[in-house]
């Protein structure tokens, strides 16, 4: 099933099956999306607006997403950016927005759906999107190393991979260098089940290797 045909059928249902997360672990987790971005900001994945409220007062921010189903949602919950006609139906493969339109994006929970052949796509059109210099911010699932919890994953597989498309499995972090960013960050915020990572487009100022953010620890289940 395509993506968007998953989430035109799951747009009614989904903040209710997202509720206890979005309680006990998400939304403890959304701010770390913008710790110290601001100007011109792209959510990408925007789903039905879960990041809104914590989007710094001051950025100008645009919203894509691959479902009408779930932008309709969104629209409520986004009411200054549907009312300045910065949402956006796409696909993060294909943005359809110029080179260098935004000083950094942020996407949530949205790498762990692209399947592995778009990761890179993905990553790359975010890179472009963003001026040099900027960031890209991820938060994301990956499979976990300790042993209980990856057995949970492996019980939970099929119903994420029907629902949301979704799978633990994607390594996300594998593929930045690939798409041409420069890996800055990579922080459990959730024991070793979700990851934060921050990438910046390469531009004259970049430098190398990996620096630490001081970034404030996530909750633990």
């Amino acid at each position: 099933m395509r993506h968007v045909e998953r989430y035109q059928r799951i747009a009614p249902l989904y903040d209710l099956l997202d509720l206890p997360f979005e309680r006990w672990r998400y939304r403890a987790l959304r701010p770390l999306l913008f710790r110290g971005l601001q100007g011109h900001l792209l959510d990408a994945g925007i789903g039905t607006g879960r990041n809104c409220e914590f989007y710094p007062a001051e950025a100008i921010v645009s919203g894509i997403d691959i479902s009408p189903a779930m932008l309709e949602r969104a629209r409520t919950r986004c009411p200054r950016l549907a009312a300045g006609g910065r949402l956006y139906q796409m696909d993060v493969t294909s943005l359809a927005f110029p080179t260098a339109s935004f000083d950094a994006a942020v996407s949530s929970f949205l790498f762990c759906v692209l399947p592995d052949p778009l990761q890179v796509p993905a990553l790359r059109e975010l890179g472009r999107v963003v001026k040099p210099g900027g960031l890209v911010r991820l938060l994301d699932y990956v499979r976990p190393r300790g042993s209980l919890r990856r057995v949970v994953s492996y019980l939970w597989q099929p119903w994420i991979g029907w629902a949301y498309g979704a799978s633990f499995d994607r390594e996300t972090e594998r593929h930045v260098p690939a798409a041409g960013l420069e890996l800055l960050e990579s922080l459990f915020v959730v024991d070793d089940l979700v990851q934060l990572l921050t990438a910046r487009v390469r531009g004259p100022r970049s430098g190398s290797g990996m620096m630490s953010l001081n970034p404030t620890p996530g909750p633990s289940r």
